[in-house]
């Protein structure tokens, strides 16, 4: 029902979104369709090598994976949520499972949430952040991870997965979380050198898979046997994209008709209503709430790093993947990112409050 509700929602904004452009982008909301279309590239750029790749890499690595994660009773496939669940994740984590409903979960939920805060947010965020914004930004992540258990939690039970199940099989996610929250805590400047460095060696075997995928098919020829055929990752993409052509607008007429409400509650928050703001875009994109750092007060920093952990593109890149792979899948992503996001913002709230008096804060 959620499905089907989500997608008359991405469809009337693809309508609004298409007549806008004919009519000269009158209201904005072409714009928001044109650019649903125009970051099928981006996408297919950082995805489809991955995507490619990804029987390879199940291959290669469950020689190593496998035993270790059957030692700790944990399936193999929550070793893929280490990626995004965009950047091979979800791939990895089918091809590694022991159990089809948990590697939906770690494919899906778990890589939606930390493998996209672990390749993505964390490098982007503290590369494009100015310095002296960085530690509240670090703050805000180290929130964002704590309070992430909730959105996973929530994810595994709609899942049909058991509490009990659900905390066991993250544990090597809680652990890898943990410290890493203790890293940006104590050694900041290293662990950011750390994830850009990790980011950019998933980028180069991201590129990588992209040319040899290219290779065979131009010439049915590759020296890496037993990779995906690149049309079958473009197909992903191609899906993703016709989400975010009524994703985009819907997100923008969203942030229109909250723009007062949003005053009045960042009021009562004790922060700008940037942030608010800011935590409504990014999940359609992250992008822009980054770059609005600089207009937001250190609370409202702090409160939408938090967000950021668990909510980071619901609304288009991630659900545009589920749907066009495993739509039953849908409830799960959507309940455990938001579950996750909003506890997150509730801790960060409560934490900035314990240590300052509310307030608007420059």
């Amino acid at each position: 029902m959620m499905n089907q509700v989500l997608m008359i929602v991405m469809a009337a904004g693809a309508v609004l979104g298409g007549i806008d452009r004919i009519l000269g982008n009158q209201f904005g909301l072409g714009e928001q369709f044109e650019k649903g279309f125009m970051l099928l590239g981006p996408m297919a750029l950082s995805m489809t090598g991955m995507i490619c790749l990804a029987p390879v890499l199940v291959e290669v690595l469950g020689r190593v994976v496998v035993p270790f994660y059957r030692l700790i009773s944990v399936d193999p496939a929550m070793f893929g949520a280490l990626l995004a669940i965009d950047m091979g994740g979800y791939q990895l984590a089918k091809g590694l499972a022991a159990d089809a409903i948990i590697g939906s979960y770690a494919g899906l939920v778990v890589s939606a949430i930390f493998g996209c805060t672990l390749v993505f947010t964390i490098p982007v965020g503290m590369e494009m952040i100015p310095r002296a914004d960085r530690p509240l930004f670090a703050r805000g992540i180290m929130l964002g991870l704590a309070a992430m258990p909730v959105g996973l939690i929530a994810g595994g039970l709609l899942c049909g997965l058991s509490l009990a199940a659900c905390l066991h099989q993250n544990l090597p996610v809680f652990a890898l979380a943990l410290l890493m929250g203790l890293g940006l805590w104590k050694i900041p400047d290293a662990m950011v050198k750390g994830f850009c460095l990790f980011a950019e060696c998933v980028k180069a075997v991201i590129t990588v898979g992209l040319a040899l995928a290219a290779v065979e098919q131009l010439t049915s020829w590759n020296p890496v046997r037993g990779m995906a055929p690149i049309g079958e990752a473009m197909a992903v993409v191609a899906s993703i994209g016709v989400v975010m052509l009524g994703s985009l607008p819907v997100t923008e007429l969203l942030r229109r008709a909250l723009a007062r409400p949003f005053t009045r509650l960042g009021g009562r928050l004790g922060m700008k209503p940037q942030s608010l703001t800011g935590m409504l875009i990014s999940l359609a994109t992250p992008l822009p709430t980054i770059s609005m750092y600089p207009e937001m007060d250190s609370r409202g920093k702090v409160a939408a790093a938090a967000f950021l952990v668990s909510g980071t593109s619901l609304l288009a890149a991630h659900m545009g993947f589920v749907l066009s792979v495993e739509p039953e899948m849908l409830s799960p992503l959507v309940v455990g990112k938001l579950g996750g996001a909003f506890a997150a913002v509730v801790l960060a709230l409560w934490v900035e409050q314990s240590s300052t008096k509310p307030g608007i804060r420059q």
